[in-house]
């Protein structure tokens, strides 16, 4: 019996060295968790101070606050989604926004996704807003009342662009929708405003006088119901890696007309291919989310919301009685494969980027 299980023993530990030479040898049973599930869980921010760690579609952030769900001049949609979270600088921007747009005229502001409580990806749509410093602001404007919780969840946000010709319809845009964009992009710590190719075509076509705003106006795929407004990295946040500067002309030129050729509309060549946010773990991502994770949140998400002027310093929940135990921390930043982001430059004219263009969401 004892020869028998010597012999058993020995044949499975060369058919394990000989898997390994093949490189087929077994696996884990549980691989790394993927970092969107982690921080799609979380619902409240931690209650530390405000920093932003990584890049703006790879990293996540400390400190956050949450816009109210109702101000005098902007209602949040889509609450289901959790994602009214960012770093104080960024909520201060959309509150400001929101003020000085009703004074040029828009009637408030409909506020779209900003970011989880703790940033990191999402678990659905954008690459990005993982930092707290991105926000997704409607094109339509507020209604003269305020929705209920149903009609916020499922109102359709209004298309400003033919689907066909990638041009705006001219039947729905008016100044007011162009005075909101060049108010945002007033606004020094407003870096980038991404819309739709045939917004930025429509600016660039009819904007007289000052045009020096028109460079902070990016084109990409999608943003045709909405805008996306992007902060640059705060003080106090020294890993946060800031994005390249914008070119200083209007971007009214081929880069431009690059988006009104074939090009940029077709097809994907490999449509099935992963999103970057649907593999990244916590290896991925700057070590220091790791840490967010861990760390001790609000009692309530009123403790954690910003309400103009002095921004809330929330007071962390108590602790729990049987202590956790304590994550393993990531031992380093490890690369995914390069993909097109949201907000690098403009392609030259005949750079071949086929992507299709998103759907709603992104």
């Amino acid at each position: 019996m004892k020869s028998s299980t010597r012999a058993t023993g020995a044949r499975n530990a060369v058919l394990a060295a000989a898997l390994a030479l093949t490189g087929l040898a077994v696996q884990p049973a549980t691989a790394e968790e993927r970092a969107k599930d982690l921080f799609g869980a979380e619902k409240l921010p931690t209650a530390t101070a405000a920093q932003s760690f990584g890049f703006y579609s790879k990293g996540c952030f400390s400190g956050g606050v949450a816009i109210p769900m109702d101000g005098p001049t902007w209602q949040v949609m889509r609450p289901s989604r959790n994602r009214r979270w960012g770093h104080p600088a960024m909520i201060a921007t959309i509150e400001r926004l929101s003020r000085d747009a009703v004074a040029d005229g828009w009637p408030g502001l409909l506020i779209g996704d900003i970011a989880q409580p703790r940033g990191g990806p999402m678990l659905t749509g954008h690459a990005s807003h993982q930092i707290g410093l991105d926000a997704d602001i409607w094109l339509t404007p507020m209604p003269d009342r305020t929705m209920t919780r149903t009609q916020r969840e499922n109102m359709s946000a209004t298309l400003m662009v033919d689907d066909k010709t990638h041009l705006v319809k001219d039947a729905l845009w008016t100044p007011a929708h162009t005075a909101l964009l060049r108010r945002a992009a007033s606004y020094p710590q407003v870096e980038r405003i991404l819309v739709n190719p045939g917004i930025k075509k429509k600016l660039c076509d009819t904007v007289k006088g000052d045009r020096s705003w028109l460079h902070k106006i990016r084109p990409f795929w999608g943003h045709d119901y909405h805008f996306h407004m992007r902060i640059g990295c705060q003080p106090g946040s020294p890993n946060c890696k800031a994005q390249e500067a914008t070119p200083a002309d209007d971007g009214c030129g081929k880069p431009l007309a690059w988006w009104f050729t074939q090009e940029p509309w077709r097809p994907n060549k490999n449509p099935d291919a992963p999103k970057a946010r649907d593999v990244m773990t916590m290896a991925n991502l700057p070590r220091e989310c790791r840490a967010v994770l861990d760390a001790p949140g609000p009692a309530t998400a009123e403790a954690a919301t910003y309400n103009g002027g002095a921004v809330p310093v929330a007071a962390a929940a108590p602790e729990p009685q049987t202590p956790s135990e304590p994550a393993t921390a990531a031992s380093g930043t490890a690369d995914l494969p390069a993909a097109m982001n949201a907000f690098t430059a403009t392609p030259q004219v005949g750079v071949p980027v086929p992507r299709p263009r998103p759907r709603l969401g992104n």
